[in-house]
């Protein structure tokens, strides 16, 4: 009988330590993910609400800026862009961690007829609105802060979404309607799909 407790006592430290490793693994590689800020779907109102001008700004600006042929995603993350992704004529390309100042943005940057300049102002622009990223496209796509493994947003179509738009995009998991043509978007996708905070997923 010891003999089989310490086995199982031996196992139950192997599995314990492998658990703990993983979160420490999850906590590096995603940047203090188990100790960084934690918001909710109202604090997402709450900025929209007091930012709104300066959200739709972003809008312009990315909307205007973005040759019709062009896909484009870009998060600014301690002085780097931690996302730069661009689809151009069908072409796909995903960036993480460039330094602004390097070859290789410069690179992205004649692709889609842009200048650090226009990189500048987005920045500008984002910080004006209390947002961390976009991406273009209808609807646009405007990332408000991280929390937990996904990400806050605001996808805004061009216009006031049909009916059945409203009922395709909301889902509850990925996407909430919230007024006019804004929706509230939560994802994720490092270890799965992200749902809001307080989703229960239905059984089908």
């Amino acid at each position: 009988m010891n003999k089989l407790i310490k086995v199982l006592l031996i196992l139950f430290g192997i599995l314990l330590t492998i658990i703990l490793g993983f979160f420490i693994f999850l906590h590096i590689a995603f940047d203090g993910i188990f100790t960084g800020p934690s918001y909710d779907k109202q604090d997402l109102i709450k900025n929209f609400e007091k930012k709104k001008n300066e959200i739709i700004e972003v809008k312009k600006f990315i909307d205007f800026k973005t040759p019709r042929d062009t896909y484009i995603s870009i998060e600014f993350e301690n002085g780097e862009l931690g996302i730069f992704h661009v689809k151009k004529n069908e072409n796909f390309e995903s960036n993480w961690n460039l330094e602004i100042d390097s070859k290789k943005t410069d690179s992205l940057l004649t692709v889609i007829n842009w200048t650090k300049n226009d990189l500048k102002n987005l920045k500008e622009k984002l910080d004006k609105a209390n947002c961390i990223s976009v991406s273009s496209g209808n609807p646009t796509t405007i990332g408000w802060q991280r929390s937990g493994m996904g990400k806050f947003s605001y996808s805004i179509f061009n216009q006031k979404p049909t009916d059945s738009i409203i009922s395709q995009y909301n889902d509850g998991c990925l996407y909430i309607y919230y007024k006019d043509n804004i929706f509230l978007n939560y994802s994720g996708g490092a270890i799965g799909l992200q749902c809001f905070p307080g989703y229960e997923r239905k059984n089908e």
